[in-house]
């Protein structure tokens, strides 16, 4: 009996030891679990947090590209314009060459009428040849200058 006493007692030693050993690292790994627990909450708060600024991030480069799209368009159309206008403004000098080269032509037209009006009220003083060459030389140049002008006021129209 007294064997079968320490046994148990020894039994008993050993299963209370056994216990409190799995006790101690229970309690471990239940401190152990919730500071991984408490590690967790903070991890899916900054991931709530870096969501919350990658949709903000998200919602201004959308707006930016918006924006930039918006300002290209406005560029675009500012250089349409004004490319049209650089295209008007090259329309009016190329006019008004013409118009200044029609008006020269005018100009020595109505001189060279002028001259030959001259002549003719004189025409005894002349050689007739040279009178009607200088006839013939004042109508050519009178049709260029009309036909410059009708070429002009064909432009004009456009």
């Amino acid at each position: 009996m007294s064997v079968l006493l320490v046994a148990a007692l020894g039994l008993g030693a050993y299963l209370w030891l056994a216990a409190d050993r799995w006790r101690s690292a229970s309690n471990a790994w239940q401190s152990q679990a919730h500071a991984q627990a408490q590690r967790v909450g903070e991890l899916q708060n900054d991931l709530e947090a870096a969501n919350h600024e990658l949709t903000s991030a998200r919602d201004q480069l959308a707006t930016a590209t918006t924006r930039i799209t918006t300002l290209a368009n406005e560029k675009a159309q500012l250089g349409d314009a004004n490319a049209a206008a650089q295209q008007y403004v090259d329309y009016q000098k190329r006019v008004s060459a013409a118009a200044g080269v029609v008006a020269d032509a005018l100009d020595r037209c109505t001189d060279g009428q002028a001259q030959l009006i001259t002549y003719l009220r004189t025409p005894d003083q002349y050689d007739a040849a040279d009178l009607e060459r200088y006839a013939n030389e004042v109508d050519t140049l009178c049709q260029q200058a009309s036909e410059a002008n009708s070429q002009l006021q064909q432009e004009l129209q456009r």
